[in-house]
């Protein structure tokens, strides 16, 4: 495309603005960064995994805290030509196309207005912990949610599964694989006697009286109280939490949600490497894969990346052929005229 064309097409607006500065954000504009293009990041600031000690399960990375990791992720991304700021969105809407491409418009919460011609959300997602007293003051320490994350430096622990609903039960059974001291505490969710007879087989201890609190010596869990004052003595707990996809400031999107079947949680849908349903406007991470571990959720932010990139070479070429094609003389026109005289 010629200085003209590229200049009208972009004007004043990056190729994307990247909401969330995680893994899949981080990647995502790294890969955007390194094909050229102006992209902005957006960060908050609040990742998931702030508490945890290290990043695990990241061939080549494993135990790296995850603000070293970030950092260096950020470091990256302006390496080539990225920028990466700090500040909340308060608001994010589609604008008036620039002829065929869309437009969006970013505000921060400080004032700030950005425009993007495509959009990369990866806002991750915030756990939602049953309320059980005693219980969020050691998120990521001595309370934790994920085996493979986690599980390693917690094996042989006495550790306590505190139910939350059916997902819990699986749960149970993978960290049956790292310690041989488990108990299941029921928390009034449903036990099913398939479940019950595994939990038996498997020598975990199930407790179905209610749960009044999670007991602690400083940074240090030491049991959960039961609601008859029972205390069972415990070092650790597991937690399936309710995880929900950060939508702050993105409302007026109107990007399509998803809750999942078994309650678990709620994602925006997404397609193909995070396409949304709304042109323009791509998804990558936990925002969209609840589930998704840091490294799956750096891939899905790559993979979206390139997918955008795709997206605007696409529009460039339109936009590129359309103003070539009015550019040239029409045969029946001026010039056919003046040859004939």
């Amino acid at each position: 495309m010629d200085a003209t064309a590229e200049s009208s097409l972009r004007k004043d607006a990056a190729d994307v603005i990247v909401i969330g500065g995680g893994p899949a954000g981080l990647n995502g504009a790294l890969m955007l960064a390194r094909s050229r293009r102006s992209v902005l990041v957006v960060d908050s600031g609040s990742p998931r995994n702030a508490p945890a000690e290290g990043v695990h399960g990241l061939l080549g990375h494993d135990g790296t805290p995850p603000a070293e990791l970030l950092r260096r992720g950020r470091e990256e991304v302006v390496r080539y030509g990225g920028r990466v700021v700090d500040g909340e969105v308060v608001s994010a809407r589609r604008d008036a196309p620039a002829g065929a491409d869309p437009r969006f418009s970013v505000t921060l919460a400080d004032g700030s207005q950005l425009t993007a011609r495509r959009l990369l959300i990866a806002t991750g997602l915030r756990d939602v912990l049953p309320d059980v007293p005693g219980l969020a003051e050691h998120w990521g320490r001595g309370v934790v949610h994920c085996p493979y994350c986690h599980g390693w430096e917690v094996r042989d622990e006495p550790i306590g599964v505190l139910a939350s609903g059916p997902a819990s039960v699986h749960h149970a059974l993978l960290f049956r694989q790292l310690t041989d001291d488990l108990v299941y505490f029921v928390h009034g969710t449903d036990l099913d006697d398939q479940a019950r007879a595994q939990f038996v087989a498997r020598g975990i201890r199930v407790v179905d009286t209610p749960v009044a609190g999670v007991e602690s010596d400083a940074d240090t869990i030491t049991g959960v109280r039961l609601t008859d004052g029972q205390l069972v003595p415990r070092r650790v707990l597991a937690v399936a939490t309710r995880m929900l996809a950060r939508t702050d400031g993105l409302e007026e999107l109107g990007l399509p949600m998803e809750d999942l079947p078994d309650g678990s949680g709620r994602r925006f849908a997404s397609g193909l490497a995070g396409e949304t349903e709304v042109p323009g406007v791509w998804v990558a991470g936990n925002a969209t894969d609840l589930f998704a571990q840091v490294g799956p959720s750096a891939a899905a932010g790559a993979l979206a990346g390139a997918r955008i990139n795709a997206d605007l070479a696409a529009a460039e070429a339109a936009a590129a052929t359309t103003q070539h094609a009015a550019s040239q003389p029409n045969a029946d026109g001026p010039v056919a005229e003046r040859q004939a005289s």
